[in-house]
């Protein structure tokens, strides 16, 4: 385990303290009596919240910012030619990255919970935090989206647990050593850094040998058992829908709008009956890991299943943003095909007369290297339109565009403007239809627009 970098630090310095993995960081380091200052370009909601800390933000970003500064933390957005991290590293202030400090952070809680997997983080990270607040656990958490029952996307609280997502891209994850850890699930994502899919494999064998309690893994995910397989350091606990896991959904029942119930089993006696508020199978298993966890910290499973099902997501996870003359419009940060799947295929059982994917491809990378995956994805939908794909950090080597995912989808359409999209959707869409943005990346400005479009229209 390395170093603790916060052992001989007072005062730390976090360039891009508005964003959204910062923010939480920064609000837990303050309530343990560190000084805490900032800097960012853009002003956001986050930002108002750091500022309503007491924590002196700086508008810009200049060598002198870092004033007296022992430790400087950065975001991964932020370039190595920066001015303040320049300027850092010109003083001899210690600077690390934001996944760097996520695991000195979570190491001084001895309850630490880091949640990881392909899909599905950032809801069961929320779940999670939701079931251990309303049992009056009051955990510090960070999620990588916004719970709305604290209207944030993480918290600092005063008991010795942590609830924080563990995301695997270039392997950040491994900064974390917890005492309790769930693999919701390993798919072939990321191909641009890990090549492969058994080199993701092996990198979460690596995240779980880094456990010391307990690991909480999918049973019906051969990807996720491949990655525990030989690991002795930690219980290796199982939940999913096969009848060799330990907690188990039976029953499983489809309720109004894709919402499913089952009845939870745990070492095949029925515990309690689930009913989700959040429509998808895939919401499920999340919710299994969540109850398997809270279990495993002795919460009682009636409350667990309370506060399961007043859970109502995440920011951008099936996000329902209204209604207008019949037509919905929701958005959801679904940006591979095995999102993609589980999404559209709730959607296109909730009842709806016809599902809109309006998709925004997320990388060229993986646009390239899945393409097929996400034409047979999208077809699931009624209708797809799609943006230009989003470069992101790459530049298109690939020679990959959106007409060519369009082109192996029959009926697709693509635009180069969320302007042209708006004024698509809101020409073709008709009462009874769900409208349904998707992606990782800006597509939700694109629900906004289409949402005002609306407003103005009635």
């Amino acid at each position: 385990m390395p170093n603790d970098i916060l052992s001989n630090v007072k005062n730390i310095h976090f360039i891009g303290i508005g964003g959204s993995g910062m923010c939480p960081i920064a609000e837990i380091l303050l309530h343990r009596g560190y000084n805490i200052t900032g800097s960012d370009t853009n002003e956001s909601d986050t930002l108002q919240r750091v500022r309503s800390y007491g924590i002196p933000v700086f508008m810009g970003q200049r060598p002198e910012n870092i004033g007296s500064a022992q430790l400087v933390v950065y975001s991964a957005a932020i370039k190595q030619d920066n001015p303040e991290l320049k300027a850092a590293r010109r003083m001899g202030v210690p600077a690390v990255e934001r996944s760097v400090m996520l695991g000195a952070v979570a190491k001084k809680y001895s309850n630490s919970i880091a949640v990881s997997g392909t899909h599905g983080k950032t809801t069961t990270t929320a779940m999670i935090t939701q079931v251990f607040l309303e049992a009056g656990k009051d955990p510090s958490a960070v999620i990588g989206g916004k719970l709305p029952l604290i209207g944030a996307n993480g918290r600092a609280g005063k008991s010795d647990t942590i609830v924080c997502e563990a995301c695997e891209y270039v392997d950040t994850f491994l900064q974390l050593y917890p005492a309790v850890s769930v693999i919701l699930n390993i798919d072939n994502d990321h191909l641009d850094y890990f090549k492969t899919v058994e080199n993701i494999i092996a990198s979460f064998h690596k995240f779980a040998g880094q456990t010391s309690r307990a690991v909480f893994v999918n049973g019906d995910n051969e990807n996720a058992l491949k990655a525990v397989s030989g690991i002795t350091n930690a219980d290796i606990i199982t939940f999913g829908i096969g009848k060799n896991n330990v907690y188990r959904a039976e029953n499983i029942e489809p309720a109004k709008r894709a919402r499913e119930k089952f009845t939870l089993v745990k070492d095949g006696a029925a515990v309690t009956g689930i009913s989700l508020s959040i429509p998808g199978r895939h919401n499920v298993y999340n919710a299994l890991a969540a109850f398997a966890v809270a279990d495993y910290f002795g919460i009682d499973p009636s409350r667990i299943a309370d506060s399961i099902h007043a859970f109502t997501g995440v920011h951008r996870r099936f996000e329902m943003l209204g209604e207008f003359g019949g037509i919905t419009v929701a958005d959801d940060f679904a940006h591979h095909p095995t999102e993609l799947t589980a999404t559209l295929t709730a959607a296109k059982e909730m009842g709806f007369s016809r599902v809109w994917a309006v998709f925004q491809p997320h990388t060229y990378s993986r646009t390239y290297m899945l393409l097929d995956g996400f034409a047979k994805a999208l077809k699931i939908a009624d209708k797809v339109v799609l943006s230009e794909i989003l470069a992101v950090r790459e530049t298109n080597t690939y020679n990959i565009y959106a007409k060519d995912l369009a082109a192996k989808i029959p009926g697709a359409v693509w635009f180069k403007t969320f302007d042209e999209i708006t004024d698509y959707i809101v020409g073709n869409a008709r009462s009874g239809d769900l409208i349904l943005t998707l992606g990782g990346g800006d597509v939700y400005k694109c629900a906004n627009m289409i949402v005002d479009k609306y407003k103005k229209l009635m």
